[in-house]
């Protein structure tokens, strides 16, 4: 049955419950099978019990686990979280950070522009924001403090480089994009290189000036602690070398069509757990630790997908698509004016929500609209995924910052996280800002490798 007015409650009382903290999966679960059971009910149906449970919300919740579970795109998820979880344990990341600060010492800021490539290489590997966080937290920062560094600057960098993994690829974040808008990964992930970069780069832009500006945020190192020059050169031989040739020869086999990525995955899942043997890391109980938290994150990812396909059926079987939709069409916008309003809209909705609930719940209402106003939907994508970024960088649900605070304790106030993590937001909104004056920062590469797109 249409019924607008269900739909839009059904919404709202989504966002109430995730607001109060119930787990955002069983709550889509929930409602969806809540007001579908409403939705599919027949006026005779509760005479019996077996009438009563004659529903077809509960073959559509069977029918949608099972398309999960065949998703081939979705393969991809636990391989690539596995070869992070492996890496992340490999004790790589400690010699990555050491080898690019000594690298980088004649840089102004050299151990910040350290931490942030370490940040970006790190989490392309893992793709894993909390992860990345987390120990760049426990590695970075006391480093950062103890030379001196201002606290508020150091949080800054650690929680905004930790949430590169999302936008650069290998992204799980893409993959799932790619599952839910049906569009091809291999070019997601060639549109989603140039913009990576260009935030990355932007970032070690704004950390020299800023440096330049005020020095004493943070200070140079000093020449007794600087180690001779072979030895720098073995140290980024051993650790930034062997991990870059990792990203590089998965990421490559995708993007040059070697190989899909659920393919390319797995072979980076085997390049970790060599990894992780040349580096004397590899034993039983760090191979059981990466094989149960990767089962766990997959679980989460599945159960989303369930929830959010369920949910979706019956948001738009109620109507609440349409009324969205002829909503906005109401405004009689240009197309940059859409695009201003969605992004905006996703912006706001990154201050109480989680990127997964934005993209699983929220982008699909927009999708259809995108032929409407002739937008690009692999440019579309590459603005929400940049505008994803904020969902971790913006108060007062910035995860990275409690991710941070979760690690340090008393070292460091939230507050002053939250204020070191500003101007990276600001940067993201200007990065924003120039893909939309300059599309092909986003489309050349996929127009490049794969020809162009056709509708």
């Amino acid at each position: 049955m249409t019924n607008p007015e269900v739909a839009i409650l059904m919404l709202s009382l989504f966002i109430v419950m995730v607001l109060f903290g119930f787990p955002v999966a069983f709550t889509l679960l929930a409602m969806g099978v809540g007001f579908g059971y409403y939705a599919y009910m027949d006026a005779g149906s509760m005479q019996t019990v077996a009438s009563a449970l004659n529903n077809k919300i509960f073959y559509l919740l069977n029918q949608n686990t099972y398309s999960v579970m065949e998703n081939d795109t979705l393969v991809a998820i636990p391989l690539f979280l596995f070869m992070g979880y492996v890496v992340e344990r490999a004790n790589i990341v400690n010699k990555l950070f050491y080898s690019l600060q000594m690298a980088a010492r004649n840089l102004p800021g050299s151990m910040a522009i350290a931490a942030l490539i370490t940040c970006a290489v790190f989490s392309t590997a893992s793709g894993i924001v909390g992860a990345v966080v987390t120990l760049m937290g426990l590695l970075a920062f006391p480093a950062m403090a103890k030379a001196h560094y201002n606290k508020s600057f150091a949080s800054g960098v650690i929680c905004a480089g930790g949430t590169l993994g999302i936008l650069i690829p290998p992204s799980i974040m893409l993959i799932v994009y790619a599952a839910i808008a049906e569009l091809s990964p291999l070019r997601l992930y060639a549109a989603a290189v140039l913009p990576g970069l260009l935030l990355a780069g932007s970032y070690i832009v704004y950390v020299i000036i800023r440096v330049l500006i005020n020095p004493s945020i943070a200070p140079k190192p000093r020449e007794e602690d600087i180690p001779p020059r072979r030895v720098v050169y073995w140290q980024l031989l051993t650790s930034f070398v062997p991990l870059t040739a990792l990203i590089m020869l998965v990421l490559g086999s995708i993007l040059g069509g070697l190989a899909t990525p659920a393919e390319a995955a797995a072979m980076g899942a085997l390049g970790g757990l060599v990894l992780a043997a040349l580096y004397q890391s590899l034993n039983w109980k760090m191979l059981k630790d990466s094989v149960y938290l990767t089962a766990k994150a997959t679980a989460m990812v599945c159960w989303l997908f369930v929830g959010s396909w369920t949910f979706a059926s019956i948001f738009s079987y109620l109507g609440g698509h349409e009324i969205i939709e002829h909503f906005i069409l109401g405004f009689n916008l240009a197309p940059w004016q859409f695009l201003v309003l969605v992004q905006m809209i996703i912006f706001l909705l990154g201050w109480p929500l989680e990127w997964s609930e934005i993209l699983i719940i929220f982008v699909p209402i927009f999708l259809p609209m995108l032929d409407i106003f002739g937008v690009n939907p692999y440019f579309f994508a590459m603005l929400v995924a940049l505008n994803l970024q904020t969902s971790f960088l913006t108060p007062p649900m910035a995860m990275s910052a409690y991710y941070l605070k979760g690690v340090l304790g008393n070292a460091i106030e939230l507050m002053d996280i939250f204020r070191g993590i500003m101007p990276y937001l600001i940067i993201v909104v200007a990065a924003m800002v120039l893909m939309y004056q300059f599309p092909g920062i986003a489309l050349w590469l996929p127009d490049v490798l794969f020809g162009k797109y056709i509708p």
